[in-house]
């Protein structure tokens, strides 16, 4: 089964709520909501690629410094197992826009489970509650 490397981010903001991104149509997974991020290009780390998906998805700049790893998914699909490292960052540069026509979110971390997300992500859900209680 082919291995699939993404990275995520959970952005917080001052009052320690997260970002969420609604999938656009067409895409697959469309209409669910997730961590921002996006795959790791085979010459990248994850910070930078999660740093340059940050920029094309959201028009924000971040510093590696200001990423902190929090815990990862392992989630096998159909024709792939997707591994998802997810960081925390809390300073950014800018202001989050939604550059791919997505729709965007700030949600507190006990209001996540109420928005339907895929498989991979909504277990990262408890790592964030029990961060930002």
């Amino acid at each position: 089964m082919r291995l699939l490397l993404v990275v995520a981010a959970a952005l917080i903001d001052a009052d320690n709520r997260v970002l969420i991104a609604q999938r656009p149509k067409g895409k697959r997974l469309e209409g669910l909501w997730e961590f921002p991020g996006g795959k790791i290009d085979a010459d990248e780390r994850p910070e930078d690629a999660l740093i340059r998906e940050l920029k094309e998805e959201l028009g924000v700049v971040v510093k590696a410094p200001c990423l902190a790893p929090l815990t990862f998914a392992s989630h096998p699909y159909d024709d792939f197992h997707l591994l998802m490292p997810l960081y925390v960052c809390r300073r950014w540069e800018g202001f989050v826009l939604p550059l791919e026509g997505q729709a965007l979110k700030w949600a507190r971390p006990k209001d996540l489970r109420s928005h339907p997300m895929p498989p991979a992500d909504a277990p990262l859900i408890p790592y964030l509650i029990d961060l930002l209680s």
